[in-house]
C-alpha cells in the first residue's frame, strides 16, 4: 500500500517539476537574450563600440547561461522520467542529442562571447585592430545563430512528436512546435528576436503541465 502511495506521489511531483524547471529555463533565456539584443548590435561585422558602453549587460547577461543552462538540463531529464514505458528509443534519441547540443552550443556561445569582454578589458587596441574582434564576434555569432537554434528546431521536433504519441500536451501545441521549429530550422537567424519563438515555446507547454498538475491534485 505505501509503495502505491509513493508511487502515486512520484507520478503527481515529475511533471510539476518539469514544468518548474522549464518555465525557469525559458524565462532566463528570454532575459539572456533581451539584454543581449540590446547591448550587442544583430550585425556580427560590428565595429565593437558596444564593449565601451553594454559591456557591463552582456556580462550579466552571459553569467545567466548556466543556471539557464542546469534548468534545461533538469527539464530534459525529468520529460524522460516522466515519459517511462511509453519513451521511444528513436525520438528519445533525438530528443535527448538534440538537447544536449544545443546545451553545448549555448555553453560555447557564453564562452567565446565572455572571451571578447575579457580580451577587451586585457588589451583593447589590440583586439580590435588585429582582427582578432571580428573573428571572434563571427564565431559566437554563428554557434548562437546557426548551430545552437537549429538544434533546438530539432528539439522541438522531438518533443512535439513525443507530446502526440504520449499525450503530455494537447496535440495543438504539439503542431505549433513543428511550425516554429520550421521557422528556426529554415529561417536565416539575422533577426535575433526569432531566437524567443524557443523559450516562448517552452514556456508554453510547461505552463500548460503546471497547471495540469495542480488539475489533477484538486
Amino acid at each position: 500500500m505505501n509503495n502505491k502511495i509513493d508511487l502515486t506521489r512520484s507520478r503527481l511531483k515529475t511533471p510539476r517539476a518539469a514544468a518548474i524547471a522549464g518555465i525557469i529555463f525559458s524565462i532566463l533565456l528570454i532575459l539572456i537574450v533581451i539584454l543581449i539584443r540590446i547591448s550587442i548590435p544583430p550585425n556580427p561585422q560590428d565595429a565593437g563600440a558596444w564593449l565601451s558602453k553594454s559591456s557591463k549587460t552582456v556580462d550579466l547577461a552571459l553569467n545567466l547561461v548556466p543556471f539557464a543552462g542546469i534548468a534545461f538540463l533538469w527539464f530534459i531529464g525529468v520529460v524522460r522520467d516522466r515519459l517511462g514505458e511509453l519513451e521511444d528509443r528513436f525520438f528519445s534519441t533525438i530528443f535527448l542529442g538534440s538537447g544536449l547540443l544545443f546545451l553545448a552550443m549555448l555553453f560555447a556561445w557564453s564562452a567565446v562571447s565572455g572571451s571578447i569582454i575579457e580580451s577587451y578589458i586585457i588589451d583593447p587596441d589590440r583586439l580590435i585592430n588585429t582582427g582578432m574582434y571580428s573573428f571572434i564576434r563571427s564565431m559566437a555569432y554563428q554557434i548562437l545563430n546557426i548551430y545552437a537554434m537549429r538544434m533546438a528546431g530539432v528539439f522541438m521536433i522531438a518533443t512535439s512528436t513525443l507530446s502526440i504519441r504520449t499525450g503530455i500536451v494537447p496535440r495543438w501545441m504539439a503542431f505549433l512546435g513543428y511550425a516554429l521549429a520550421v521557422v528556426l530550422l529554415l529561417t536565416l537567424l539575422y533577426n535575433v528576436w526569432i531566437i524567443l519563438l524557443f523559450p516562448l515555446w517552452i514556456l508554453l507547454i510547461s505552463t500548460y503541465i503546471l497547471i495540469e498538475n495542480f488539475r489533477k491534485q484538486i
